[in-house]
């Protein structure tokens, strides 16, 4: 799926077009949620999920998110990141537009995402916040 905005930007779910190098320096070292990933589980985690990338006019990659789905019941949208130098023209909310729209053919039950201070980007895609967050556990496995 290739998507265009008026102003130039180009949204891409192509997995090939994602710059892996650049997508592990923004959340390895300004994603506080993915602090100190190796490049190993970016490009892991980039193979094995949809991704959504955001280009500028010449072409450069200015944002990325991925979604974790078995694209029938569920699906975590996750790191999602915009370049600084890129931030507050609403590509944010593109992004989360885009996945909605993606997902939307596949009927998919739950689509979840964790936030610390964004969640008016979101909210301008449809999320609202968990009804009932006392019903959701995690399980952080030893390493």
């Amino acid at each position: 799926m290739i998507t265009h905005r008026e102003d130039g930007y180009e949204l891409s779910t192509d997995p090939d077009r994602v710059d892996i190098d650049l997508v592990h320096h923004w959340l390895s070292t300004d994603a506080f949620w993915a602090l100190g990933r190796s490049r190993e589980t970016v490009e892991r985690s980039i193979r094995a999920s949809l991704n959504f990338g955001l280009y500028d006019a010449g072409g450069a990659q200015v944002a990325y998110a991925r979604v974790v789905t078995d694209l029938v019941t569920f699906a975590w949208l996750c790191d999602v990141y915009v370049d600084p130098a890129h931030r507050g023209k609403g590509l944010g909310t593109w992004l989360a537009t885009a996945v909605r729209d993606h997902l939307a053919p596949y009927k998919v039950k739950r689509v979840l995402l964790s936030t610390l201070d964004a969640h008016e980007v979101y909210a301008k895609a449809g999320f609202v916040p968990f009804p009932d967050p006392q019903h959701l556990m995690v399980l952080t496995p030893a390493h």
